[in-house]
């Protein structure tokens, strides 16, 4: 129950859940999320320490650099490179 109530979280969990329903229908999303909960749980417990919240913002920019960085080695293995638009140029 406590990994459908993070839809409207606004934590790095939140998040998570909120794009697993994105990529997979919402059950399956509640799943993946309860278990990510459970190990994070789990972890603590067993470590013996305090959970501190990363914050939506902490998994939003891990996630955008994860995805840079796959899009840089694909654009590689293409024989490509990517060069970043400035804003005055991104208007066309």
């Amino acid at each position: 129950m406590k990994a459908h109530a993070l839809r409207t979280s606004q934590s790095a969990l939140g998040t998570y859940y909120r794009r697993s329903c994105a990529r997979m229908d919402k059950a399956k999303a509640v799943t993946a999320a309860a278990h990510k909960l459970a190990r994070l749980i789990y972890s603590l417990l067993s470590k013996g320490q305090e959970y501190t919240d990363q914050a939506q913002a902490y998994y939003e920019e891990r996630y955008r650099q994860r995805v840079l960085h796959n899009l840089q080695r694909k654009a590689q293995r293409l024989g490509m490179s990517l060069v970043p638009v400035t804003p005055d140029s991104a208007t066309v």
